[in-house]
């Protein structure tokens, strides 16, 4: 019961990581906002939650007042609001010849806007409640594949909120800001989109090792039990910190480049 009645907001909590992390917190004790677009995917996650345990909030992030409406729902339902957990975003296909200004608008005003101003509507309670916010972003923020230019654009700009608000909202107000950057997730959209692309129904079951090292990609749930530590009361005073969660490193891998990599004789 490592978050035991604390009040958290999981935004995109209808399915996938999201609905993973809902699950995670309230099964440590916590209560949960759950927020998303999806209604009946989000009634059912109430569901099973519990209705003591998940209140829930049908809106895009996007539109005015949505991130205040999100907030106003925990106090006025739980009194308090202990940790954030950005996690909506858009993932949607791009490159630089598909990328045009109205697309980038709405991917950074639900995946990078609305998470700096979710912060900014739930400041005062964090502040009350020596509060946490935990950023969902992506290994992409690093330079991302090349058919996801601007949601990769979207998540390096996320990152670097994370390390800046982590530095001066906890100096100046108690609140710590951390980030985790999920790699490869078998989520139910990851499993339809790469479909979408023209891979197999059973894609995700005959991976190469260069991708999936342990032969599956990771689980929902392994994102959201790497969470709780950032969320509790246990990782102390750290803030600012962006960690990644992929089967490999992000920085500086030099993949082989040998017969198992290069078509050979």
């Amino acid at each position: 019961m490592r978050l035991k009645d604390k009040v958290i907001i999981v935004t995109g909590s209808t399915m996938g990581i999201g609905k993973a992390i809902a699950k995670k917190v309230v099964s440590e004790g916590a209560k949960v906002i759950i927020h998303g677009l999806e209604e009946d995917l989000a009634i059912q996650a109430v569901s099973e939650l519990g209705a003591k345990n998940a209140k829930l909030h049908i809106e895009d992030l996007s539109n005015e007042g949505a991130t205040q409406r999100l907030v106003d729902l925990a106090i006025s339902t739980w009194g308090r609001l202990d940790s954030i957990v950005n996690n909506a975003a858009i993932v949607a296909a791009s490159d630089i010849h598909t990328t045009d200004k109205a697309f980038l608008n709405k991917l950074m005003e639900v995946n990078t806007y609305a998470p700096l101003f979710l912060i900014k509507s739930a400041l005062p309670h964090l502040i009350e409640s020596h509060g946490a916010v935990l950023n969902i972003g992506s290994i992409n923020a690093w330079s991302g594949e090349h058919n996801l230019l601007a949601y990769s654009i979207t998540k390096g700009a996320i990152m670097t909120m994370t390390r800046n608000l982590g530095d001066s909202l906890f100096r100046e107000n108690g609140v710590r800001v951390n980030q985790i950057n999920p790699g490869w997730v078998l989520t139910e959209k990851e499993i339809e989109r790469k479909k979408e692309h023209g891979l197999s129904d059973t894609w995700y079951k005959e991976l190469s090792k260069m991708y999936a090292p342990a032969g599956r990609i990771i689980w929902p749930e392994e994102i959201a039990a790497a969470c709780i530590y950032w969320l509790s009361d246990e990782s102390g005073p750290i803030s600012g910190q962006v960690v990644d969660l992929e089967q490999f490193p992000m920085i500086g891998r030099n993949i082989p480049k040998d017969a198992t990599t290069i078509p050979h004789k």
